[in-house]
Order: structure tokens, then C-alpha cells, then sequence
């Protein structure tokens, strides 16, 4: 929640001074809107409310566990494009925040390696690309999966062989695995939704600003030039 409210003060304060640079890397606008639309009108028909129900009946104990065990999976994935990207101190970490949650932690239910200040780099293969000089290209909204790029739209068959949940071969383990870490991801966002309701006139510019400013900051940890602000230029 903290990194989305900031977010969107960012981009509430750069927003006039990056409107043109971002509108012309949207050259899809009237095909992304379409899209937009139905996941809007999907998400308000069912995955919203069965996010909702999750939140109401299930202790918030248990969705943290939950949220710390998806969020172990996506480590192991992390550990992998961390190395790819010459990353040896952030991948050694998100090693050992394996190792530490997926045994004393029962399987990553309990966060451990975050009490140990074993810190998170979450890092995916379109991040990997980015990294290597990959512009990100066109934005895209995708059906179900929301906002994109050419260029993470391009590594999702990579990631989607990352995540250790679509390689369950009993296929209802893994269906249920999948359709639960998507409705509790979306049920963490509940807040932010309404906030985000309130706050944009248009809310199709509003996230698809705030996306590209956020897979910026990811290609770049934190820490993008002023160059990059309205280019997109992968590190060096």
C-alpha cells in the first residue's frame, strides 16, 4: 500500500511533465482501452467480489501465510533473474530467503528471512531483459493479466515456466494454487482500488502512467537516471 500511495504521488507531481512521452509509447490506446474495459467489467463481476469473500472469511493470519508462501515461490524465480542480471549480492539473498523460509520457515508460510533482514529482490524476466537492453516498447493491456509491455508481454512464457505453481503436474493442485494467488492478490489490493476510484478522472491514463513509471523504477531499482524519466533506456 505504501509503495502504491507513493506512486501515485509521483505521479500526480510528474504528471504534466510526462504526459506527451508516455501517450506516444501508448500507440494502442483505442485496443488497450477495449481491453481495459472488459477486465474492469470482469473484475467488478466476479473477481472482485470472490476477493472480498476471501477477505471476510479467511483469519488474517492465514492469508498472511498464504501471501508469504506465493511469495516464496516468486523468490525462487527472483534468485534466478538476479543472477542472470550479474546481481550477486541480491541473488545470494533471495537464495538464502529460500533456503530459510522453505525449511524453517514450513514450506515459506512463515516469512523468517524477513525477520532475519534477509531483504526481497523481486526481479522477472522482463526485468532481465530490461536490464540487458531491452526497451520495454509499446504499452499493452492484456486480457485477465492487465497492464504490460511488448516487452514483458514477450517474457511471460519465460516467467510463466518460472512460476513453480504452473509446474505442478497434478493439474487441480495446480489450478487451485493458481486461482488462489490470484484472488489473494487481488484481495491485498482491495484499499487501493477504492482509493484509486477516487482519485483518477481517467483511470486508464491514471494506470497506465503509474504502471510505466513502476516498471521503470523496477529496470533500474529504484534509482532510474533523468534520461531514462521519458525514453525508457535500459541500464548499461
Amino acid at each position: 500500500m505504501r509503495i502504491f500511495l507513493s506512486l501515485v504521488l509521483l505521479t500526480c507531481a510528474t504528471g504534466c511533465a510526462t504526459a506527451p512521452a508516455t501517450a506516444s509509447r501508448d500507440p494502442f490506446e483505442g485496443f488497450n482501452r477495449s481491453v481495459f474495459q472488459f477486465n474492469e467489467k470482469l473484475d467488478q463481476a466476479v473477481v472482485r467480489p470472490v476477493a472480498e469473500t476471501y477477505q471476510q472469511i479467511t483469519p488474517q493470519p492465514v492469508r498472511t501465510g498464504v501471501k508469504n508462501f506465493f511469495g516464496n515461490l516468486s523468490d525462487v524465480w527472483s534468485t534466478v533473474n538476479n543472477a542472470l542480471q550479474l546481481k550477486p549480492v541480491p541473488a545470494v539473498e533471495s537464495f538464502m530467503r529460500v533456503l530459510v523460509n522453505s525449511t524453517v520457515g514450513l514450506y515459506g508460510v512463515l516469512d523468517i528471512a524477513t525477520e532475519l533482514k534477509l531483504e526481497r529482490h523481486s526481479e522477472d524476466f522482463g526485468q532481465t531483459l530490461g536490464f540487458w537492453g531491452v526497451s520495454s516498447g509499446p504499452y499493452l493491456v492484456l486480457p485477465l493479466l492487465g497492464p504490460s509491455t511488448l516487452r514483458d508481454t514477450a517474457s511471460l512464457s519465460v516467467d510463466t515456466k518460472g512460476n513453480l505453481a504452473r509446474r505442478v503436474e497434478h493439474v487441480p493442485t495446480r489450478n487451485t494454487l493458481l486461482a488462489t494467488s490470484a484472488v489473494e492478490k487481488r484481495a491485498r489490493y482491495l484499499g487501493a482500488g477504492e482509493r484509486l476510484d477516487e482519485l483518477a478522472l481517467d483511470k486508464y491514463i491514471f494506470m497506465r502512467d503509474v504502471f510505466l513509471q513502476k516498471r521503470l523504477s523496477e529496470v533500474w531499482d529504484g534509482e532510474p537516471p533523468e534520461a531514462a524519466q521519458s525514453q525508457d533506456d535500459p541500464p548499461q
